[in-house]
């Protein structure tokens, strides 16, 4: 065990020794790669806990509590990856990245009924909107993936963790996206294909890059590599969360495609990278759509493509930025 696996054991300590005595903390988990048997951590991995309390804005609004566990260089709040829910960042003297999960123990428990209903009555789940109902599941989905990977309990005050079965629900398999699904994916990547080329036209070089590198990246390639992979190899192919090792399982032409996928702050090298976004995701929505049976919409690429190399065609103008005159 390495030194930083052992700073981060400290902090853990400290942090289960000034939790104990906080009655508002019920209890907390340590999840992700410090919780996990295959693939653990390595020396640059974070830390990563949920802390179910009972009033989440005393530890969201404020930060003095994290000089009980240890002494804070930067923290903020961000959004968590999965279920909307709100975590506070810390880096900690050494360097050591500290994620607080900081959980509602009122939605868990009422996630808790929710699942009970869904065993017993699933039926009544019709009486709720279909679209609360779909971002619940997603959010168990989500969250039961995770910690289906590992999980270490800390505290368990009043037997949230070890009776509930959110804690315990493994994932289902992840089933093929729908048809519907599919070609929602596909139109909103095209789409953006021609709207990131507007915006290179206009001269904005920003908006251009960020939907090419991002919004291009993780609304399209990615879950059309996942949905890929799982084709190829069948659903219960471990494809990981938001793109987790992708380098190890993804199919390795799609590995290799996204060595020219991604841009440079320049003009031309957005370019070059938008139309290599467009070709790594053609070829894999097209095998993807064969394997599942589906059709896939070649008039959508085709218009796309069409209109992008259109408004390719002509040369733009560099960009020229201002100059400032020392005052």
């Amino acid at each position: 065990m390495n030194q930083t696996t052992l700073t981060y054991e400290n902090l853990i300590e400290r942090f289960v020794q000034w939790a104990q005595n906080c009655p508002d903390i019920r209890a907390a988990a340590v999840i992700g790669s410090r919780a996990r048997i295959d693939k653990p951590a390595d020396e640059w991995a974070d830390l990563d806990i949920v802390v179910i309390v009972t009033n989440p804005k005393r530890y969201l609004a404020r930060e003095d509590w994290l000089q009980n566990i240890g002494n804070p260089w930067i923290t903020f709040l961000e959004r968590t990856a999965t279920g909307g829910g709100m975590e506070r960042r810390a880096l900690f003297e050494g360097g050591l990245d500290v994620d607080f999960a900081i959980v509602s123990k009122r939605d868990i428990r009422q996630l808790m009924h929710f699942l009970r209903i869904n065993k017993r009555f699933p039926q009544l789940l019709r009486l709720f909107p279909k679209e609360k109902v779909r971002q619940i599941i997603r959010e168990i989905t989500d969250f039961s993936d995770i910690i289906s990977h590992g999980i270490r309990v800390l505290l368990d005050k009043d037997g949230l963790i070890s009776q509930s079965t959110l804690f315990s629900t493994r994932p289902p398999s992840p089933r093929p996206p729908t048809p519907a699904e599919f070609l929602e994916v596909i139109n909103d990547f095209w789409y953006h294909a021609v709207w990131t080329a507007k915006h290179l036209r206009r001269g904005e070089l920003w908006w251009a890059k960020g939907s090419c590198d991002s919004k291009m990246k993780w609304g399209g390639v990615l879950p059309m590599i996942e949905w890929h992979a799982r084709a190829t190899h069948g659903r219960d192919y471990e494809t990981w969360h938001r793109g987790h090792f992708l380098e190890q399982w993804a199919d390795h032409r799609a590995v290799e495609g996204l060595r020219k996928a991604f841009a440079h702050y320049d003009v031309d090298d957005v370019q070059q990278a938008l139309l290599a976004t467009m070709d790594l995701f053609r070829w894999l929505a097209r095998e993807t759509a064969e394997r599942l049976g589906y059709v896939y919409p070649t008039f959508a690429d085709e218009r796309a493509t069409e209109m992008v190399k259109t408004l390719l065609s002509e040369k733009i103008q560099p960009i020229s930025y201002p100059t400032y005159k020392k005052p």
